[in-house]
């Protein structure tokens, strides 16, 4: 009788040591639904969620060759590197670990190319590299694509991935580079040039305050999140709770601070359309 007034209670003993073969990287959680999604589905889908359309950021290469017609792009970044003007610690380590992660010299990738047979110049940050920060390098790739866009008579695409903003360990000279972009576009401007920015999810800080709010036309990716200085930052400057959505792409396209929001699947024939107002479009063969 005793058996059914207490408790009783089995422990089991696994003995086999034999665990699960799961490959790594197989799958991701997507932060927009918390489905498990299988990363080639998310690859497939030009790196956004086929369940609720979550868009994760895309690397700039892989930006540029679905944005430019095929093996039309011709890099003219990649030929400078940054330096260590004010010896910050850890700068030059950051660097070397931005490179092994993306293949790329520095936080951006810059040339010419054709979309939908329109030359255009076409540049796209990175933000796995110091979070797309802007230093020396960023801004000179930009400026000189411009300047060159400029010559050419070409329109210019940049799609910015920079939630770094602009680069501390380079100081000033990081800082002087949100002038130099601006100026380089005021050129691009009186030369009658049309400039398209396209902001994705994170850009921010001296981007955001230069070249990034500079477009002709702006758009912006879905729930992209946009700022100067970040949503916490104000909260414990300002003391106080700031509205739903705030910084985010729809809440700004409210606040009249961008043009247009577009899915990444339709972003390239949008710029094409919108690149065909002002540019002579090619003649079918």
């Amino acid at each position: 009788m005793d058996w059914f007034k207490k408790p009783k209670y089995m422990t089991v003993r696994v003995t086999s040591k034999k665990k699960l073969d799961i490959p790594d990287n197989l799958v991701t959680r997507c932060p927009g639904c918390s489905e498990i999604i299988l990363n080639k589905d998310i690859e497939n889908a030009q790196r956004t969620c086929p369940k609720c359309n979550h868009h994760f950021q895309m690397p700039a290469r892989e930006r540029i060759l679905f944005l430019a017609d095929p093996d039309s792009f011709r890099e003219t970044s990649g030929r400078i590197q940054a330096a260590d003007p004010l010896a910050f610690p850890g700068y030059r380590d950051k660097v070397v670990k931005g490179k092994k992660q993306t293949g790329n010299l520095d936080s951006v990738i810059a040339g010419f190319c054709t979309m939908g047979g329109i030359p255009v110049g076409l540049a796209a940050t990175d933000f796995r590299f110091m979070g797309g920060s802007m230093g020396s390098v960023l801004g000179e790739e930009i400026a000189a694509l411009i300047e060159k866009a400029v010559e050419r008579k070409n329109p210019v695409v940049i799609v910015s991935a920079s939630g770094g903003g602009a680069r501390m360990q380079e100081g000033i000279i990081s800082l002087m580079q949100m002038a130099k972009t601006s100026a380089a576009l005021a050129r691009l401007a009186a030369a009658k040039q049309m400039f398209i920015s396209v902001l994705t999810d994170p850009t921010g800080g001296g981007v955001t305050a230069s070249f990034a709010m500079l477009g002709d036309v702006i758009i912006a990716e879905p729930n992209a999140l946009i700022m100067f200085a970040g949503p916490r930052v104000i909260e414990q400057t300002i003391r106080q709770h700031l509205p739903k959505r705030f910084q985010r792409a729809e809440f700004l396209q409210e606040h009249g601070m961008i043009d247009i929001i577009v899915r990444r699947q339709e972003m390239r024939d949008r710029l094409i359309q919108l690149l065909s107002i002002t540019q002579p479009v090619p003649a079918q063969e």
